[in-house]
C-alpha cells in the first residue's frame, strides 16, 4: 500500500488501481482527489473537508464514496456522491479497503466552540488516522498518522500519545500552519521520539510517497 502525504492534514492510500483519500481539506492540494473511489473524512472543520472540491470530484466520478460522521454527512447534501455516516465501532468495505471507526469527539478547543464529532479510521488494520484527536485505537498499529501542531494541543500531548500507541512508524499531519522554523522544530521532536523507541518517526513532505508493508 502506498501513502502520501498532501498538504496539512490530507493523505491518499492507494493500493493496486484503488485509490482512498483521507481530509482532502482547504489547505490541501485538490489533486489529492484525482481518481478516488473513496473519501474518508474526520470533522467537519474546513482544513479537513471542503464541500466545493468534493462536488467537482463527485461530478467527474459519479460512483464516489464518502464516509464520514453525521455532522459533516449534514453539510454535503448537495454533493452528489454516496454518503455513508459512520460511528465508533463501526466497520465496512470501500474500494477495496477495509476500514474500522474508532473515536467520537475531537479535542477541546476554544472555550467559546462547541465541541465537533471527529471519528477515527483504521485503514487495513495498517494506517491509522486519528483525526483532531489523541483517541486511543484500542489494538496495535503499525501506521500512525500523528497530529503535530494545532491550536488544540500541545507538543507534550503529541509525545505521550506515541508513547501510548508505539506504532512501528509515525508520519506527521496536521502541521500545515507552520513556517519552516516550526517545522524543524516538529523534526526535532520526532526524531528524538524516534530515538528513543527505536522506530520510524518523521514528517513527509508535500507529495513525498512511502510503501508501507
Amino acid at each position: 500500500m502506498k501513502l502520501t502525504k498532501f498538504g496539512h492534514a490530507c493523505v491518499r492510500l492507494e493500493k493496486g488501481d484503488s485509490v482512498l483519500v483521507i481530509d482532502p481539506g482547504s489547505f490541501s492540494e485538490e489533486s489529492a482527489l484525482d481518481g478516488a473511489q473513496t473519501v474518508l473524512i474526520t470533522h467537519e472543520h474546513f482544513d479537513h473537508v471542503e464541500a466545493d472540491r468534493l462536488r467537482r470530484a463527485a461530478e467527474a466520478n459519479p460512483s464516489l464514496e464518502i464516509w464520514t460522521n453525521e455532522g459533516v454527512a449534514a453539510t454535503l447534501t448537495d454533493v452528489p456522491a454516496k454518503i455513508q455516516v459512520v460511528r465508533h465501532g463501526d466497520a465496512f468495505d470501500t474500494a477495496g479497503f477495509g476500514v474500522k471507526v474508532v473515536g467520537e469527539w475531537h479535542a477541546p478547543n476554544h472555550p467559546d466552540m462547541p465541541t465537533v464529532r471527529n471519528v477515527g479510521f483504521l485503514v487495513e488494520e495498517e494506517v491509522f488516522y486519528p483525526g483532531d484527536a489523541f483517541t486511543p485505537p484500542g489494538v496495535e498499529v503499525p501506521t500512525l498518522l500523528v497530529p503535530t501542531n494545532a491550536p488544540w494541543m500541545r507538543a507534550s500531548e503529541m509525545v505521550e500519545y506515541l508513547r501510548q500507541v508505539r506504532p512501528a512508524r509515525a508520519f506527521s499531519t496536521h502541521d500545515g500552519l507552520l513556517n519552516d522554523l516550526g517545522l524543524g522544530i516538529v523534526d526535532s521532536w520526532l526524531g528524538l521520539e524516534s530515538d528513543r523507541q527505536k522506530a520510524e518517526m518523521r514528517r513527509l513532505k508535500p507529495g513525498e510517497s512511502v510503501t508501507l508493508p
